[in-house]
């Protein structure tokens, strides 16, 4: 009997770590088997801090994931992300040859190559080239080149660069939680793949992704990644700021948060108190939703002024750059009450809320469903794409199973269809290589 192939996605947040289960139904929709998830205790900003407790909250939420799913997890796609992620426009080419054989793969290939050897500062690597669009001897705004005839082949990449150490640091938490790593992707990259539709990305469409220590910016048009951006900052700053301004302890600040917090302080009349319970036999605090609006307002304003920049910088306001399709809220602190309304003040674009229903079966827990898991379901479905197989069984040969990966691969590659391999693919090797030499 053919075994059920399964896979996993693994988000490793600043407040939480979410390990998420499931497979492909018969529609194409990703149908969830187990979630588990755990409090993040030494991750700040999108960067690990603590290795010890990274792995033993990877490991609470894995074991939750398998409790819930009865199925064991052995390999997982996880999502970097993080203030050391940074990106860059840049514009490469290459003579070929013979003009009078037409571009492939290997073209292509060799390109983006060249991209991937650019001097970066100290301590930076390249992590991603994405292609925008291709010249072929001068001729502009080329798609898809392969097939074509021409001598110089030219191309404008996205490029993302970041950390070394960081990147290297969320891979040994992996493996020392006794995981395998079967991809890298880049967070907002996870979270678009879950919210957006097609058509919004060809209109043009800003992602934004807040979370707990990040607030993470993924920019299309014309269905092709433009813009990439991580925003030191998310909720949790806004847990902090409630924290100091009402002097008291982070869970109630951010139970306060959650449940009567909002994003336009107007909402609120001065006589609405809330009372907070004291610490050990002390007078309990009353504290009014205004000035508890007033405060995460501030900060709130301060978030999306800075993604707001990030926009412009990648030229909003000309016409051919105009996000039509708007901007797209998820992550956990989209759900502040309000914050819909206030972006569109501040920015006078289009705005909504991403779910990642629309790529969940029918059955899913609506708690799923939230956009606080949308960058695990996007990890998730990144991993069902790649088919990465979390569980190996017993009598697992690694060279043979690295021969059928090659078949795979030389097959996959035949003709002209250039179907392009997981983002992270090339570096995923590199960080694999690392981790194996590193024993």
């Amino acid at each position: 009997m053919e075994e059920p192939k399964y896979s996993v996605g693994l988000d490793i947040g600043t407040t939480k770590i979410v390990a998420i289960i499931g497979k492909e139904n018969e529609y194409g929709k990703i149908e969830i088997l187990g979630l588990g998830k755990s409090k993040s205790l030494g991750v700040h900003r999108g960067v690990v801090n603590n290795i010890t407790q990274t792995i033993k909250s990877i490991q609470q939420a894995v074991e939750q994931a398998e409790v819930n799913s009865g199925l064991k997890i052995g390999s997982v796609v996880v999502g970097i992300a993080g203030q050391h992620i940074r990106s860059l426009q840049h514009s490469d080419y290459i003579t070929r040859k013979d003009s009078e054989e037409v571009i492939n793969e290997e073209d292509l290939d060799k390109l983006c190559n060249q991209v991937y050897k650019l001097i970066m500062l100290p301590g930076e690597e390249i992590i991603h080239v994405l292609p925008q669009e291709y010249k072929v001897d001068g001729q502009a705004e080329i798609k898809q080149p392969i097939g074509m005839y021409g001598g110089r082949l030219e191309a404008n990449f996205h490029v993302v660069v970041g950390q070394v150490t960081s990147i290297k640091n969320v891979g040994r938490c992996i493996k020392s939680a006794g995981l395998n790593l079967g991809n890298i992707t880049l967070e907002p990259l996870a979270s678009s793949d879950a919210v957006l539709s097609q058509e919004e990305k060809e209109a043009g469409v800003a992602l934004i992704d807040i979370g707990g220590g990040t607030t993470d910016l993924a920019i299309f048009k014309d269905g092709i990644i433009r813009h990439t951006a991580v925003i030191p900052f998310g909720g949790g700053v806004i847990t902090e700021d409630i924290k100091e301004g009402c002097s008291i302890i982070e869970k109630q600040a951010e139970l306060l948060k959650t449940k009567f917090g909002s994003a336009w302080p107007g909402e609120n009349r001065d006589n609405e108190i809330v009372s907070i319970p004291g610490i050990r036999d002390r007078e309990p605090k009353e504290i009014t939703l205004k000035n508890l609006s007033k405060i995460i307002h501030a900060r709130v304003v301060e978030i999306i002024e800075q993604v707001y920049v990030e926009i412009k910088n990648y030229g909003h306001e000309e016409q051919k750059k105009k996000l039509i399709a708007g901007i797209v809220l998820t992550g956990g602190g989209s759900q502040l009450k309000h914050l819909k309304q206030l972006v569109e003040y501040i920015t006078g674009m289009d705005t909504r809320i991403g779910y990642p229903n629309e790529h969940l079966a029918g059955d899913s827990d609506e708690e799923i469903a939230s956009p606080l898991y949308a960058t695990a379901v996007g990890l998730l479905m990144n991993a069902v794409k790649n088919e990465t197989k979390p569980q190996r069984p017993e009598s697992y040969n690694e060279e043979e199973d690295m021969e059928r990966e090659q078949n795979a691969v030389s097959s996959h590659n035949e003709g002209i269809r250039r179907e392009r391999k997981s983002v992270f693919d090339k570096w995923s090797e590199k960080l694999k290589e690392f981790l194996d030499n590193a024993e």
